[in-house]
């Protein structure tokens, strides 16, 4: 059977020596903290977190004026469905009064009739 490359231990440990310069010089080659590409970086990431936390507060405000306005149109509702249940109740009572009008009178007719038939 043919052998793999890289299988024995001194060939392990080049690779890994390798690995370890590559990662290194990768690091070394990352621009310094003054250079103008960073610096142009830093204050974009910085910009666009402004603009997001500048939206959240508008998002947030408008949210807020939405719960403001469905309380109101609640509140209205409400009032609205308050003053109907208390005109309804009142046309119930008005009814109730009507009705037993329309029986006393039915009742006192039949009353009257009565002392007719006995006169």
């Amino acid at each position: 059977m043919k052998r793999l490359k890289g299988d024995t231990f001194s060939d392990r440990q080049d690779a890994a020596a390798s690995a370890k310069q590559a990662l290194l010089e990768r690091f070394k080659a990352r621009p310094s903290a003054d250079d103008p590409a960073v610096i142009a970086q830093r204050e974009a990431r910085k910009a666009a977190a402004e603009a997001r936390e500048v939206r959240a507060a508008e998002r947030k405000a408008a949210k807020i004026e939405a719960q403001k306005r469905e309380a109101e149109e609640l509140a209205v509702r409400e009032a609205a469905e308050r003053e109907a249940e208390a005109a309804r109740i009142e046309q119930e009572a008005a009814e109730k009064l009507r009705m037993a009008s329309e029986q006393k009178a039915a009742r006192d007719a039949r009353y009257a009739a009565r002392k007719q038939r006995k006169k």
